[in-house]
């Protein structure tokens, strides 16, 4: 996938309280009500998120219906368990219940294009949430986070939690279900540090398997990164060979692969634990990280996703356009998709107190 990065204008913080302090590369002059429009005040707001197995989804879940509702918008939020006929049928229910507008974190963003085809014909707005919706010239707008930076972010920590040696370090790497657009973005921004490392010979990847296809992991599957991992240490670290990096995109993905780990000898006094890397602060992984199993998670902040997204949907349905701060970047095969993005914040174990507790995304007592 080759895309130009624009990061200038993308500022994440302040977003909760408003976005009009944000550089963008779309500014919202044109906030009056397009002629006709008729304000939906009141109106559903059909919701689907891809499934609850994944506690951020809980939460952006949550954020986003119970912002909504403060606007004075009834919503129907439902959950698919990764599941792609039920999502499809949950937003096809939707549209006939008379949705004013679809929010959708699709499971696959391929598999929905004949529903979106639906709502356009029945004028109902679309906003893609966090996962692009490909293949369609139906998804309105896109509300995420910088994705290709969280891939930069998780190869940056990796690097340096490995430390200041010449290495040779022996690492692998692991990427996001192949049916995820933003998976792709992920490992591409990874590689961007990772590749100039491995083609000096400081990093290696001992299994070879450096390309996206052998590293994804479908659905975002713990267990099957649990079980890959277990094949890589079983068929390529015999004789002694250790790995001492993993770059994991996904909080999930890395406690399969500790879980690997660990039932392979890591994680004792002689053989600590390797880098791992993941993301979206999972209460999970965030203990794993105080107690010096996991290295690092990239935090999203959820909060401001949802208040990103319903600042988006409100305009919409009051009939103006909403800020957006990306026009180049997210093209979906049928279309580039006017996007804003967020930045996301590396966690570690010597940040996550302020990061995560100071912020009230989670209390003290869910993280002993």
């Amino acid at each position: 996938m080759k895309f130009t990065r624009t990061m200038a204008g993308i500022a994440a913080a302040g977003l909760v309280l408003t976005l009009s302090a944000c550089g963008s590369s779309q500014k919202t002059a044109d906030q009056t009500a397009a002629p006709g429009a008729a304000s939906a005040a009141g109106g559903l707001v059909g919701v689907t998120m891809p499934t609850k197995s994944s506690e951020r989804w809980i939460h952006d879940g949550d954020n986003i219906k119970s912002a909504l509702e403060k606007l004075g918008y009834k919503v129907d939020l439902q959950y698919a368990e990764n599941d792609i006929p039920t999502q499809v049928n949950q937003i096809e229910n939707q549209i006939t219940k008379g949705a004013k507008l679809l929010v959708i974190a699709s499971i696959d963003g391929t598999a929905i294009t004949t529903q979106l085809q639906e709502a356009a014909d029945r004028k109902i707005p679309v906003i893609a949430y966090d996962r692009l919706i490909r293949n369609s010239p139906n998804v309105d707008y896109y509300a995420t986070f910088d994705n290709f930076k969280v891939g930069v972010e998780q190869a940056n920590s990796l690097v340096k939690g490995l430390g200041d040696g010449a290495g040779p370090f022996n690492i692998e790497l692991f990427a996001g279900s192949p049916d995820d657009n933003n998976a792709t973005f992920f490992f591409n921004g990874a590689m961007s540090v990772l590749k100039p490392l491995m083609d000096s010979g400081k990093l290696v990847v001992k299994s070879t398997q450096t390309d996206f296809a052998r590293a994804a992991i479908l659905r975002w599957d713990p267990a099957t990164a649990q079980r890959r991992m277990e094949d890589l240490l079983t068929k390529t670290y015999t004789g002694g060979a250790k790995v001492a990096g993993v770059l994991s995109p996904y909080d999930g993905l890395s406690i399969g692969i500790l879980s690997a780990l660990k039932s392979n000898g890591y994680g004792t006094a002689g053989q600590p634990y390797p880098i791992v890397t993941g993301q979206d602060a999972e209460v999970a992984s965030v203990k794993s990280i105080i107690a010096g199993e996991q290295y690092s998670t990239i935090f999203k902040d959820t909060r401001i996703l949802a208040d990103t997204t319903v600042k988006m949907a409100d305009a919409v349905l009051k009939g103006g356009k909403p800020e957006v701060n990306n026009t180049k970047d997210y093209d979906n095969g049928k279309k580039v998709v006017p996007s804003y993005l967020l930045q996301p914040v590396t966690v570690d174990k010597a940040n996550y107190q302020k990061e995560l507790v100071d912020s009230g995304y989670y209390t003290a007592g869910q993280l002993k």
